[in-house]
């Protein structure tokens, strides 16, 4: 099963979600990720945080959702409609999801804010593919609507806030 995680640029979120999911996913599953209007370029802060985390970035570059290897199975739109964001809509009969995660490449301020927002994205995406992975998928992709259902509410799910410094004290 194909995976397309798309955005607009194809600079950060999109690109966080692909080598996430290939990183953790088992065999028979990969994912890939386009823009409908690609940057051009892969946000250096993206490439630098996975491969923190010790995931590959080889091959890794903005591409058109025209230039697909293949067609996708599932389509997992990334953009965040409260950054005001057109997220693209993928043509095809494919099952498609979306998973709003704010655009850290919009984020100013300090280095270490930036960087802050680049991991909450990265924080938030990898929550959600790991529920995602989590899922009983031999029965789910036999299953369309429950499928759909299942990668929708996946969609609304946050990191454990216990885990974030700020809310430590709550």
């Amino acid at each position: 099963m194909n995976v397309l995680f798309l955005c607009t640029g194809n600079s950060c979120r999109s690109i966080l979600g692909e080598g996430t999911f290939n990183h953790l996913a088992p065999e028979g599953w990969r994912a890939m990720s386009a823009g409908s209007q690609p940057a051009g370029y892969v946000h250096p802060r993206s490439l630098a945080l996975l491969e923190r985390e010790g995931i590959s970035t080889e091959g890794f570059h903005s591409k058109s959702w025209d230039d697909l290897p293949v067609v996708p199975d599932i389509v997992v739109t990334v953009c965040a409609s409260a950054a005001g964001e057109v997220c693209p809509a993928y043509i095809g009969n494919v099952l498609r999801t979306h998973w709003g995660v704010e655009d850290p490449a919009h984020v100013t301020g300090t280095d270490e804010e930036i960087d802050a927002a680049f991991m909450t994205a990265y924080r938030i995406l990898r929550t959600r593919i790991e529920a995602f992975l989590a899922l009983p998928l031999d029965e789910l992709t036999s299953n369309r609507s429950a499928f759909k259902a299942e990668l929708d509410r996946i969609g609304t799910l946050m990191p454990d806030d216990q885990t974030s410094p700020n809310l430590q004290s709550a």
